[in-house]
């Protein structure tokens, strides 16, 4: 007897159906499964035929054989247990096909037959709806998750005697799920409680404004990292297609702790300087996403950015470019979403007070070996580069009102409003994705300002990456100012966020 159910297995974020197919035959009494299998998914086997014992049904003494097609895909995790499950059950006529039809299975069977959450369950339901299937049978701790997505009919059960009872009889009954494990409140953080640092905050005021790469590099106790994680404060909310495909990242990771809502709030990812060239970019033996991806249309910040390791750091340059990771393993190629903001601070030197050399210890052999550990082509893909100055004691004990997180969150908005009125019909929404042949296009210059610039690229010893990021963040700059065009005013701003290049990369002692 031949039987088929669908399931599906996750490839980067987005999930591919595979067929189940199973055939009982007379012949040797065997069970082999074939498709490309990793070990875990071969030990499924012995799963399924000790589940389906404990839950009353032995297996025929024939020869059965389990395929997962398309055979040329790598199958990996458990997350194929119950679909072979009921497969079998088809196989052995204790199931009608027509009950089967236009559902997915997915889960993990325990030995007692009870069933066990999986990974990925929301880009499961989410792309199989595109792919036509509207009923799903997962994990009742995974039921949550699933319906998540609109239009998707998501039935949760706790074993496999409860699959079997709803194939045979068709009925449906709505279990309660004990409450799932929300998401702690984090402490809100406010630019209001920052004092000085002007100029540190109107920079990155303008990075959150045109999503542009900041690194902010000064003394110890200066404010880059008070500042830094207060970024994430003024960034508007996400938009319905952001926060999906960001939670469908969070549900590959197993991350997606509250299970009523999508992840609504844009991440603030801040991981270790000890943090591996895996972890950062994602990988492992089975390929998931990094801190990178984890990051998506939110804030990555590395803090004591010249601590990192440099292969490490080396990662950050191409999915900065094009916005997303691709992962080549053994195993198989990935490819994760990597929108970031990126956001980078670093002491001067050693000691922390280069370049006053009353105070700094540094030797002119170590100050290149400590900026060394950061490339030139890294530092070209900041978009903003600014020198936290030390905080004096009347700013840091001054009685001014600051601005809120809010007021500035409000401007912010509207520069992003702006910008997407004006990308409505590319396939970029920022600033800072502008591509390289479409600068003329988003970032004309008036003859003034090309006679201007064309000095300072001559003067400044400029890339052309590096000439590119000033006219982007002029352009920002320039909408934060309700400005048609990009003026002279504009273009001076921009170019100081790039001055500290020469003074330590370029004029060291």
């Amino acid at each position: 007897m031949y039987s088929t159910v669908m399931t599906s297995i996750l490839n980067g974020i987005h999930a591919v159906l595979v067929r189940v197919e199973v055939d009982i035959s007379t012949g040797l009494p065997g069970f082999d499964m074939v498709g490309y299998l990793s070990s875990e998914v071969r030990e499924a086997k012995e799963r399924v035929r000790t589940a389906l014992h404990n839950c009353g049904i032995v297996l025929p003494a024939k020869k059965i054989t389990v395929n997962l097609s398309p055979a040329d895909i790598r199958k990996t995790g458990t997350g194929f247990d119950l679909a072979i499950a009921v497969a079998l059950l088809m196989a052995m006529e204790l199931i009608d096909p027509e009950s089967c039809e236009n559902i997915l299975f997915t889960g993990e069977l325990n030995l007692s037959g009870q069933l066990l959450p999986v990974k990925g369950v929301l880009p499961m339901v989410a792309d199989g709806i595109v792919g036509g299937i509207q009923k799903y049978c997962v994990p009742l701790a995974n039921q949550h998750e699933g319906r998540l997505v609109h239009g998707a009919q998501v039935m949760g059960f706790a074993s496999l005697p409860e699959v079997l009872t709803y194939l045979r009889e068709g009925k449906y009954v709505e279990k309660p799920v004990a409450a799932f494990g929300k998401r702690k409140e984090k402490k809100s953080l406010d630019f209001s409680e920052v004092n000085g640092q002007q100029f540190l905050k109107r920079a990155a005021e303008i990075a959150a404004s045109g999503m542009h790469n900041m690194l902010m590099v000064g003394p110890p106790g200066a404010g880059k990292t008070m500042i830094s994680e207060r970024i994430s404060s003024i960034l508007p909310p996400l938009l319905e297609e952001e926060r999906l495909e960001l939670s469908k990242v969070y549900s590959v990771c197993g991350l997606l702790s509250d299970a009523d809502t999508l992840i609504c709030e844009r991440p603030f990812r801040s991981p270790h300087h000890s943090i591996s060239r895996a972890g950062l970019a994602g990988g492992g033996i089975h390929l998931r996403p990094g801190e990178i991806s984890l990051a998506h249309h939110g804030v990555l910040f590395l803090d004591e950015l010249s601590e990192f390791s440099k292969t490490t750091l080396e990662i950050l340059r191409q999915p900065m470019e094009e916005q997303e990771i691709h992962l080549s393993r053994a195993s198989g190629n990935v490819v994760y979403p990597a929108s970031f903001l990126l956001l980078a601070s670093m002491n001067p030197c050693n000691c922390g007070y280069y370049p006053d050399m009353q105070r700094c210890r540094c030797t002119a052999a170590s100050l290149h070996r400590y900026f060394d550990r950061i490339s030139q082509p890294l530092i070209d893909r900041m978009d903003i580069c600014v020198e936290a100055p030390e905080v004096s004691y009347a700013e840091l004990t001054g009685n001014g009102a600051n601005e809120s997180s809010e007021e500035i969150r409000m401007r912010v908005k509207e520069c992003h409003e702006i910008q997407m009125r004006r990308f409505a019909d590319e396939s970029f929404c920022h600033n800072s994705r502008i591509p390289a042949a479409r600068m003329k296009e988003f970032c004309r210059l008036g003859e003034k300002e090309q006679c201007y610039m064309e000095g300072i690229f001559n003067k400044m010893s400029l890339t052309a990456r590096t000439y590119h990021k000033i006219l982007r963040v002029a352009r920002t700059i320039a909408d934060m100012d309700h400005a048609k065009d990009i003026r002279m005013r504009h273009l001076n701003e921009a170019i100081c966020y790039r001055s500290i290049d020469e003074k330590f990369w370029g004029g060291m002692v």
